[in-house]
């Protein structure tokens, strides 16, 4: 019997959670850049730069990138540590076809490698890399707990895992001036500057679904990670969680 999933606030099949997560990203794989500019006023790039300098990244790493979208992460790694390798992935052809040709114009293709995948099923051999990275893609996967496990399982031993995901404000006021303007300011926008409202109003409920920073630092330690920590950054409204591998 096919177990049930959250697609957003709906309820629907796990099998075909990926369909419809995909068909989103599809939707907003030209504007995503410019959504991302305008949703979060460029704090993203920041977010992301905080990311890469906790990674302390080794000179030679080999890099698993998860639902890299169109590239931001890989970038700011391949910019500032060009011998390492970097596995630019995504499940959405048009978003990694979107962050490849970036990484072409924007000149860091060079030691980059573009898959498209699944982060529940990585084709990867076990201990494959020294540090896997995913900058707000887990809060879409069918099964994260199945995902998290993947990436233990493909890090080599003492590798890192960082994960920057939306998060749950610390604060209940903020935390209720983020909901007005989740519900109220992000659709507009999308509607406004991707003329695509739908795919804004389930990125946040998306974010509301998704486990907040303790829930989230549990998970990720029940799937076989040591001393997983966390930052939170904007009040909570983001974090990212760091875990090393045994």
């Amino acid at each position: 019997m096919n177990k049930k999933t959250h697609f957003g606030y709906k309820e629907v099949q796990e099998s075909e959670k990926s369909k419809f997560v995909g068909e989103v990203f599809t939707s907003v794989s030209e504007n995503y850049d410019l959504m991302n500019d305008a949703m979060s006023f460029g704090m993203h790039r920041l977010w992301k730069r905080i990311l890469v300098e906790l990674a302390a990244v080794g000179k030679n790493d080999v890099i698993l990138d998860i639902a890299s979208g169109t590239g931001d992460i890989p970038k700011l790694i391949s910019k500032e540590y060009p011998e390492t390798t970097i596995f630019m992935t995504d499940i959405n052809y048009d978003m990694l076809n979107e962050g490849r040709n970036k990484a072409i114009n924007e000149s860091f293709s060079s030691n980059c490698k573009f898959c498209q995948l699944n982060g529940e099923q990585l084709p990867f051999k076990n201990k494959t890399f020294d540090l896997i990275t995913i900058g707000f893609g887990l809060r879409n996967f069918t099964n994260k707990e199945k995902g998290i496990k993947e990436m233990r399982r493909s890090l080599k031993k003492n590798g890192k895992l960082l994960v920057l995901e939306f998060s749950k404000p610390v604060n209940p006021f903020f935390s209720k001036v983020y909901d007005w303007y989740s519900f109220n300011i992000l659709p507009k926008l999308g509607s406004l500057l991707a003329n695509d409202s739908d795919s804004y109003q389930y990125l946040a409920e998306s974010i509301r679904m998704h486990p907040d920073q303790e829930l989230l630092k549990n998970m990720i330690i029940e799937s076989g990670f040591k001393d997983c920590k966390f930052y939170n950054l904007l009040n909570g409204v983001v974090s990212i969680h760091i875990a090393y591998n045994d």
